[in-house]
């Protein structure tokens, strides 16, 4: 598995033979972006490749659509160019095409000649505090498993029951985890993804072998940054220090097979 960070939470996955890129976000820094109920946010940092820079990519997972930080201008202006867009079953709703639709615990197989299947399988995800989807909308993870391999993607969410039993189910050689610790203003000390302390307790259930950590920073609405989550890795178990993985941006990093 290789696996290229290019910044907030895009991140092209190379398994199989197939190349994926997770919540495409390419726009440059210094736009303020409003989400909604009194919401917004300024995108600090820039992605580290360029649209044009990226080798063909089989498909776009999707983690939701309706926020910038994670599905900007020039990143929704690039889904046209890749032959399946797997995301919320609202979202496909929204984009039309070729995005497919998926539910909490709803599959969609990815087949070409001459690679394995690739089955996508939608996780929960709560992107804020209990009762709060009807603000924040619709999100979900991605659980990929192949001949040999799986991995799975966090999306956008706070540690809640829906995701501890998800991680409990799962068995994948790699876990993505949607960091940040996201507050707003307007909402005072609510959380809207997870903090390092929770993605410590989360790793408590979880048996992946390896943890990488995206969408810490790189906008003003994240309240923790790469620090802070080192930070709470410092007073955790040595078992789970070990498994987390920074990855650096812009570079791609082969991950041995388990």
């Amino acid at each position: 598995m290789r696996l290229t960070h290019i910044g907030g939470p895009t991140l092209l996955v190379e398994v199989a033979g197939w190349r994926l890129l997770t919540d495409p976000t390419f726009d440059p820094p210094g736009r303020r972006y409003a989400f909604g109920w009194g919401t917004s946010s300024r995108k600090l940092i820039g992605p580290a490749v360029q649209p044009a820079d990226l080798p063909d990519v089989d498909a776009v997972l999707l983690t939701h659509d309706h926020h910038a930080d994670n599905l900007d201008d020039a990143g929704r202006a690039y889904l046209p160019s890749v032959p399946v867009v797997v995301t919320t079953a609202s979202g496909a709703a929204r984009l039309g095409g070729t995005a497919r639709g998926v539910r909490p615990g709803e599959s969609t197989v990815l087949e070409a000649p001459g690679r394995p299947a690739l089955t996508v399988t939608a996780t929960p995800a709560r992107h804020g505090p209990p009762l709060s989807r009807p603000v924040a909308g619709d999100v979900v993870g991605f659980a990929l498993r192949w001949d040999d391999g799986s991995l799975w993607v966090s999306g956008d969410t706070v540690l809640f029951r829906g995701l501890r039993e998800v991680a409990e189910r799962l068995h994948v050689d790699t876990a993505v985890l949607h960091l940040g610790g996201v507050r707003f203003p307007v909402t005072g000390p609510l959380r809207y993804s997870m903090t390092g302390r929770q993605a410590v307790r989360l790793c408590g259930v979880l048996d992946a072998r390896t943890v990488v950590p995206v969408h810490v920073d790189g906008w003003s609405h994240f309240a923790q940054d790469r620090a802070g989550v080192e930070r709470d890795l410092a007073r955790a178990p040595a078992d789970v220090r070990r498994r987390f993985r920074w990855l650096p941006v812009g570079r791609a990093v082969e991950l041995e097979p388990a």
